[in-house]
Order: structure tokens, then sequence, then C-alpha cells
């Protein structure tokens, strides 16, 4: 198990109460990631002996064998998550859905930018301004809410980016008023981005690394789809009912996610909650099961404190830049994201320019784009999965799907990583045929297939990438991803606010082919983190776990400081006493 993977709650559900009068308050209290349920090498030894392995006492000396060797075993512990089956399917469907609504108000706003320019007497530049002041909100909302998400939990953060959000549309339908439209737009980019960090960390919450693939591939299917879906669903309302139904839209679809997420979506932060066999506080349950069991007693053992919400730190997610590993992933996953935002930033206008096409049809020809990103989405995560497990076999590791192996040890790095290689090689390649199919201006079949293989090869690493950022930053997955949005978004605004005066410049097949070059020059950072990321990675753990036992030997300093004092104030009242 990872840290994540590592939370000590009991093996229990929330009825079980025979079984928690059993377990002492050490064994159900929530302890930081170092302290977790890691096996040191004391323990194994104990286990071995137990188990009379014998083979296993020959390569004591060998760290990285006793490290695969304490993975394979099957922990006695607590499982990964007491969700059910079916409620973890339902939160992951209401996740993909979150994750669907940020990327598709991005791109619902295209087709209705003239019209918008018109209606409110402003040039089209003017209009083009929202959209940068949008992007820069995208970056930097993530890194409130993914703060907020890890330390209050995920439901709390959830619906204070949707309340945000589904009060900027009302003002969006409603405004007439250039001042107001650049203001709203940016409140209504904070509240949508701010789920980004969430979606992703929610997967980590319920799924162990072995099955985290599928899971944060169905999730990523929803946030690629969406600049595909976007300009199709703005043009048509737009055109037929005016841009002002683009907002009333967004309203419904934020009634409709937002209603049964209150009413039946489970917390899910292990901060919180652990593996779900803790009860949230009020302001992290349902609304149905607070109205049942308001007035009954609730299991929190007496250790947990309470969770007290907090204003959050966006230097938390700067933080995460200063660990080596995680620097040099969001760095080339940001110049992937170049690659692809460049396509969908320059598809329309490229294609208006050649092709003289209309808003709807511009609209239509990001659907290729958009089912590929789908496709690659779900279908990496399940040979994400399929990768997890070929490599454990060869290394002999017991994968155990109920509570999660410990990654210490094992090379995820490697287990992600090996997808991405080809993908990239073979994307690169397409990039620069699609780059000349445009300068060359030939038939429109001839880019739009191109598209898609760039949407299925483009994305895949990418996607990829995203899997690996939530494996190595477990005690944190939002803020790890809301630094990963930071970075991308940021670099994905540079490139788009640059690409159209490379193409005046170069050409359209020469500025393809330097973006291709680009992201493939690069690609070499990946061998880097596969060969010296477990290092990084153990590197980290050790100044967490020094960082971690400072922490509690400071607190059991002031606890031994509080005894000594009462113990004073009892001496000296004793005189009084007589």
């Amino acid at each position: 198990m990872n840290d994540s993977e590592k939370s000590t709650i009991p093996p229990t559900s929330r009825d079980d109460d025979e079984t928690r009068s059993q377990l002492s308050e050490k064994d159900i209290a929530s302890h930081p990631p170092d302290q977790s349920r890691h096996r040191t090498d004391a323990d194994t030894e104990d286990t071995d002996d137990e188990n009379n392995s014998g083979p296993e006492d020959a390569v004591d000396d060998d760290n990285t064998a006793r490290d695969i060797e304490t993975l394979s075993r099957v922990s006695s512990g607590p499982p990964y998550t007491v969700f059910t089956p079916s409620i973890i399917r339902w939160i992951i469907f209401m996740n993909c859905i979150s994750a669907f609504i940020s990327p598709i108000t991005a791109n619902i706003y295209f087709p209705a930018i003239p019209a918008l320019s018109r209606d409110l007497g402003v040039s089209v530049g003017q209009i083009n301004l929202t959209l940068t002041t949008y992007m820069i909100f995208q970056g930097l909302a993530p890194t409130f809410f993914g703060d907020f998400g890890d330390a209050a939990g995920r439901r709390p953060a959830f619906i204070v980016a949707f309340v945000i959000y589904f009060g900027a549309n009302i003002g969006l339908a409603l405004q007439r008023n250039y001042a107001a439209l650049l203001v709203l737009r940016m409140l209504q980019s904070g509240g949508s981005s701010g789920t980004l960090a969430l979606v992703y960390a929610v997967v980590a919450d319920i799924a162990p690394s072995s099955e985290r693939g599928k899971y944060l591939g169905i999730v990523g299917a929803g946030l690629t789809i969406g600049p595909a879906l976007g300009p199709v669903i703005g043009g048509l309302l737009s055109q037929y009912l005016g841009w002002p139904s683009i907002f009333w839209f967004l309203c419904i679809v934020t009634i409709v996610w937002i209603v049964p997420y209150v009413l039946t979506v489970p917390e899910t932060g292990r901060k919180v909650v652990g593996n779900g066999s803790i009860a949230p506080q009020g302001w992290n349950m349902t609304l149905i099961d607070y109205i049942q069991l308001r007035r009954q007693a609730r299991y929190r053992p007496s250790s947990q404190e309470r969770q007290k919400i907090r204003f959050p730190n966006p230097f938390h997610t700067l933080a995460v830049l200063r660990n080596k590993d995680m620097a040099v992933v969001l760095f080339y996953n940001a110049m992937v994201y170049i690659g692809f935002m460049t396509v969908t930033a320059t598809l329309s206008s490229q294609f208006a320019e050649i092709y003289h096409y209309n808003d709807i049809q511009l609209g239509l020809c990001y659907l290729p784009i958009g089912v590929a990103t789908t496709i690659a989405s779900i279908s990496n995560g399940y040979i994400a999965d399929w990768n997890f497990r070929r490599i454990a076999r060869k290394m002999g590791v017991t994968i155990d799907r109920k509570r999660g192996n410990d990654l210490r040890g094992f090379p995820i790095e490697k287990a992600r990583l090996q997808l991405a290689y080809p993908y990239l090689m073979a994307g690169a390649v397409v990039y620069i045929g699609y780059g000349w199919a445009l300068h060359y201006e030939t038939h429109i079949a001839v880019p739009l297939v191109l598209s898609f293989f760039i949407g299925y090869l483009v994305t895949g690493p990418f996607q990829i990438i995203n899997m690996l950022i939530v494996d190595l930053y477990p005690e944190a997955p939002a803020t790890a991803t809301a630094a990963n949005n930071l970075c991308r978004c940021l670099s994905g605004a540079v490139a788009t606010a640059v690409i159209q005066d490379i193409i005046n410049s170069w050409g359209r097949g020469w500025a393809f082919t330097f973006i291709a070059l680009l992201f493939a020059a690069f690609s070499p950072a990946l061998l880097v983190i596969q060969k010296y990321g477990p290092g990084w990675r153990e590197e980290r753990y050790q100044r967490m776990k020094k960082a971690a036992e400072k922490k509690e030997a400071e607190a059991r300093e002031k606890e031994k400081a509080a005894v000594d004092q009462n113990d004073g104030v009892v001496v000296m009242s004793q005189p009084t006493a007589k």
C-alpha cells in the first residue's frame, strides 16, 4: 500500500459494534502516513518465523528483495475501502460527470464569441480576453480547492465549488455588460475548475494502485470528452436560442448533478472517514444520512480529532514542486499538454480559414479528437492496471485487491511509464503529418483522421502520467493534482497565446513540426523518472517520516509539560486543603 492506502481505519462497518469493542483505541485511530501499517524489517522477520518461510530468510541482506517480500505478503489489516462495489460505481459515475463540467464550460463558450461581441458592443479581442482570464483562474482555483478538499473532505469542496459555479452561470445568463462578463467568467472558472483537483483525489480515496487505472480512465474520459462536445452544444444553443441559453443550460446541468450528489454521494476523504468505516462529521455527511443519524451516536475514535475547516493554503500546491520526482513529472506532463492544447485551440480557426466552415460545422470537427481522447482515457486505464499486474507477477508480488499494496520497493514509475513511450513516438509522427496536411490544404478527411489519432496517441501519455502523479503523492492527491493542473494550464495559456504567431511566421507545417519535436525531445525525462524516481520517492518518504516523528515528539513534550504543570498545581494546593 502507498501512503494513502495505509490509512489505519478499522476493518469494520459502522454497525459492527462487536468488532469495535475488541479493538483498542490505538488500533482504530487515524495515523500519519508514515506511521500507518507499513511493515518494518523486524515485522517481516516475525512473520517469517510464524510462517516458516525459509526461502525468504536467505535474502535478508538484500534490501530490494526484502521490500518486494514485504509487498508480496497479504496484509491482515483492514480493507482499503469498505464501500460496496455498487457505491464505488456510483461515486465514480458522479465523479465523471463532475470532471466533464469544467472542460465543457471552457469550450461551450467559443461559438458565442461573435454574438457576444456584437451584443455587448465590444471587439472580438476584448471577448478573447475573457478566455485568457478564464485560463488563469483555471490554473489557480484548484490550488485552493485541492488543499481544501484534502483538509476538510471532498464533499464540502465539491459543494462550495458548484455553488460558486451555479451563481456565476445565473449572473452570466442575465448580464449585458462587458465588465460583468469579464468578472463573472473568472468566477465561473474558479467554481468549475476547482473540481479538477478533486476528481482524481476521490479515485485515490477508494481504489488501490492495482485497480486505480480503470477508474482514473473513466474519470479522465469525462475530462477529455468535454472539449469535443462543448463547441457542438454551444454552437447549437447560440444559433437557435441565443448565447444566454448556454449559461442557462449549464445551470440545469449543475442542478441535475448537485441534487443527487448532496443527497447520496458519501464522503471519501481518507483524512476524514479513513477507508469509509468512520462516520463523517455533519458537513461531510450526505443529506439523507444526516437526517437519519442526527439523533444517533456516531462512531468516531476518541483519539481522532474533529476536522476543522481552515482557509486553504495554495502554497501547499507549490510545495509539491520541491520534490524532484514530482517536478520532473509535472514539467513533462505540461509539455505533452501543449501538444494537445495547440491542436484544439487552433482547429476551428485553421479549418474555418481553409475549408470556410460555419460555427456548427466547426463544432462537429471536434468530434473525432474528442471521441479518440475518450477511448484513450478508458482503454489506457485498463491497460495500466494490466501492466501493474504483469510487473507484480514478474516480481513474484501478490496483489492484495482488498487492502491494496505497499508501493515501497515496487517500481510504480516503470509500471506506468512503460506504456507512454510507444504512444509518444507514434504521436509525434502523426502530429507532424497533421501539420503538413493543413499546410497543403488536403481533403478534410485527412486532418480529421489525423486529429483522431492525435487524440488517442498524445492524450494517452497525458492520462498515464496523471495516474502516476496520484500514485507518487498519495498523502495529498488533490494537492498534487492541483499542482499538475497549475503547470499544464500555465503552459497551455502560453502555448495558445503564441501558436498563431508561430503559424503566421513559419507556416502550418513547420509550426506543428516544432511542437511535435518539443514534446519528443523532452521525452527522456520519463527515463530519468523511471531510473531515479524510486530513490527520490524513498527520500521523500524518509523526510515525511522524520517530520512526523518530530511532530509526535513535540506533542509528547507538550503533553508531558501539561501533566507536570497539573501535578504542580495539585501539590501546591494540598496545604490549602488541610
